[in-house]
C-alpha cells in the first residue's frame, strides 16, 4: 500500500478531462480543489512523477489554470485509458494506466510494492 497515492487515487473526481485528442490530454482541476492547494514544490514533483511515466513525452502545468497539458505516445498508453481511470471505470485500459502510474511512483519514491 502506498497511502500518498492512494490519497491522489481518492481524488481523482477532482480532476477533469479538458480537451483529449490523440497523444495529448488537458487535465483540469476543480474550483477549490484540495489537489490544486498543493505547495508548488509537491506540484513540481507530481510533474517529475509524470515526466517519467513511460509513454510519456512531456508535461506543462499551469498553476494559474489549474490546469495540466500530458503529451503521451498512445501505443503506449491507450486514448481511452486517461477518461476510463478518472472516471473509475474498470477497464483493461484503465488499470494500464494505474499500473504504469503506481510503478513510476514506486520506482521513483523507492516504495516497495
Amino acid at each position: 500500500m502506498m497511502p500518498v497515492f492512494d490519497d491522489l487515487l481518492e481524488r481523482l473526481d477532482e480532476v477533469r478531462v479538458a480537451h483529449h485528442i490523440r497523444g495529448r490530454i488537458r487535465l483540469k482541476l476543480a474550483t477549490g480543489s484540495a489537489v490544486a492547494e498543493l505547495p508548488k514544490d509537491r506540484a513540481r514533483r507530481f510533474q517529475a512523477v509524470l515526466d517519467s511515466i513511460p509513454g510519456v513525452h512531456g508535461v506543462r502545468v499551469n498553476f494559474l489554470a489549474r490546469s495540466c497539458i500530458v503529451d503521451y505516445d498512445p501505443a503506449v498508453i491507450p486514448f481511452e485509458a486517461w477518461s476510463e481511470f478518472l472516471c473509475g471505470v474498470e477497464s483493461p485500459a484503465a488499470a494500464l494506466l494505474e499500473r504504469i502510474l503506481r510503478d513510476t511512483y514506486r520506482e521513483i519514491m523507492n516504495v516497495e510494492p
